[in-house]
């Protein structure tokens, strides 16, 4: 069961929802709008290793904005910090973003129960478009868990994106075993 307005208004004032800077006016009737933050990353490599570290490029995208380029996996970030200790949060793309042939994530779309930081977005475009920090890139969308948790993510100790940043982060498949 996805959680209508009320309903995420209600989990903010709880405390198991955090959303910062939180604005009514992202709002949806079932959702939260979500902005793109000012920093964009690429990797270095074309060439990317699973089992390596792989560097990223870091730059604050310019506020006449900076166009993307079909064929390259940008590495974006939310405006917004969000915490989530009761539900599955889920990131989705708008619609208008979708029209304008701008994916936001190629698989990473579900959060954890106990994920708390900005969310990375692994942005691709299928033509040349134009970006600007501060656009609204997204949308959150926040199911009912059944069941208890027995460890939040956290919590965790093997959870590779738990530390508190405002850039992008980078693949961390290096840090697991295979």
């Amino acid at each position: 069961m996805i959680l209508s307005d009320l309903k995420i208004l209600e989990e903010i004032e709880k405390g198991t929802i955090l959303i910062e800077p939180f604005r009514k006016e992202c709002l949806g009737t079932n959702s939260y709008d979500v902005h793109l933050g000012k920093y964009l990353g690429c990797y270095k490599d074309r060439v990317l290793d699973s089992k390596v570290h792989n560097k990223v490029d870091l730059f604050e995208i310019p506020l006449d904005g900076y166009v993307l380029q079909p064929g390259i996996l940008y590495l974006g970030v939310t405006e917004e910090y969000t915490e989530t200790h009761k539900h599955v949060p889920f990131l989705e793309g708008k619609s208008s973003t979708g029209r304008l042939g701008i994916d936001i994530h190629a698989t990473a779309g579900k959060g954890d129960v106990g994920f708390c930081n900005t969310w990375t977005l692994e942005i691709s475009c299928t033509q040349p478009v134009r970006i600007y920090r501060g656009m609204s890139i997204g949308q959150l969308l926040y199911f009912l868990v059944e069941g208890e948790i027995e460890t939040l993510y956290n919590k965790k100790p093997n959870s590779k994106y738990s530390k508190r940043t405002v850039k992008p982060v980078e693949s961390m498949m290096w840090k697991n075993k295979f």
